[in-house]
This record gives C-alpha cells, structure tokens and sequence, in this order.
C-alpha cells in the first residue's frame, strides 16, 4: 500500500473535474446570483454556508454508502429531483415577489433563512447525488488508503472548490445588486433574475422527465 492517503497523480484531474462542475450553470448559482443581488453578501454568504453544509452531508451519505442507494432507487431519486424542481419553482416566486425592494441587503430573508434555503436546495440537488456517487469513486485508488478516508479527502477538497466559487459568486452578484439598485430598473432586473431560477427549474424538471 502507498505512502500517500489518495493517488497523487489524480488531484490536478480531479480538481479541474470539479471546478468545471462547479463553474457549470445550475440551482445553486441561479439561487446565490439572485439572493446576493437582492440582499447582498450577508445573505449570500449564509446561503453558501448552507448549501457547503448540504454537499458535506451528501460526502458522508456516500461514504456510508447511503447516496449510492439514493442513486439506485429510481422512485426515491425522482422523488428527489421533482422535489428540487417544486423548491426552486418556491424560490423563483420569492424572488419575483421581493422584486419590489429597492435596495439589496433589506430584512426580507434575516436570520438563518438564507443559510437553511442554500442547504434545502443543494440537499434537493441531484447533481450532488450523482457526483459522490458517479464521479468521486472514480479517483479513488485500490492500492491506497481505505475508501471512506479517500472519499472524506476527495469530497474535502470539492467542498473548498465550492466555497470559494460560491463565494466568487456571491461577491460579484452583491456588487452588480448595489449597481442595480440605483438604477430605475431595478425591479425589472430582478424579476428577470426571478425568471432565470425559474428557467432552472424547468431545464431541472425536463431533465427529471
């Protein structure tokens, strides 16, 4: 058995895999843009508390082996597709509703609220499901450490890969929210944002399909 915990050679691959995935338009990018421009970074950053907090619990579903189960049963995972389309669809109605508020950072979503919606909606995401089931065993290494400390290493470091580009998300979307809030089109900017997680959610129910 190697010295080394994981494959050194596979931590470039996987860190572009999971940037990339990162990077790739879905439910938590729509959400994180559109609250952050709303609220601003506060909320934002709660939201990606939350849905940091939902990946680590789908790492260690999947390392327990519980997401593989999720995976294999097609009622329970359709379930938790058309679940996530039904909260976004909530979402996109928030947002449409609050498109009122003229300046970001308002008391609309104060407390947790933004904490415990980023972590709803990324533990109703199936992308996650599919990466800790799908992609993460594939960069694990037979001849190395056992499974569940390579999965805890692996998922670690997709975690960081998240956090900060969420943050970057969140960041830009609080800057662009300052901009729009002073202009005369405010409301409509954000009703357009409205319309954007709305979108997500159709594109997620077509895939569900």
């Amino acid at each position: 058995m190697s010295q080394f915990p994981i494959e050194p050679a596979v931590i470039v691959p996987f860190l572009a895999a999971v940037t990339l995935i990162e990077l790739t338009p879905g439910p938590n990018m729509g959400y994180l843009a559109a609250l952050s421009a709303a609220e601003g970074r506060a909320s934002g950053f709660k939201a990606v508390i939350g849905i940091t907090a939902g990946l680590a619990l789908y790492m260690l579903l999947s390392v327990g082996g519980v997401a593989e189960l999720i995976a294999a049963a097609p009622l329970l995972y359709g379930a938790l597709r058309w679940a996530g389309v039904i909260y976004l669809v909530y979402l996109a109605w928030e947002a449409w509703q609050g498109a009122r508020e003229t300046s970001p950072g308002h008391a609309g979503n104060a407390g947790h609220a933004p904490f415990w919606r980023g972590f709803i909606a990324n533990v109703l995401n199936p992308k996650a499901v599919v990466f800790y089931v799908t992609l993460l065993p594939g960069f694990i290494a037979a001849d190395h450490a056992a499974f569940w400390v390579q999965a805890l290493i692996l998922g670690s470091v997709h975690l960081l890969v998240s956090l900060v580009v969420h943050s970057a998300i969140v960041i830009g979307a609080a800057r662009a929210g300052m901009l729009i809030a002073a202009s005369a089109q405010a409301s409509n900017v954000r009703r357009a944002m409205a319309l954007g997680i709305f979108a997500i959610a159709v594109w997620l129910a077509i895939e569900a399909h």
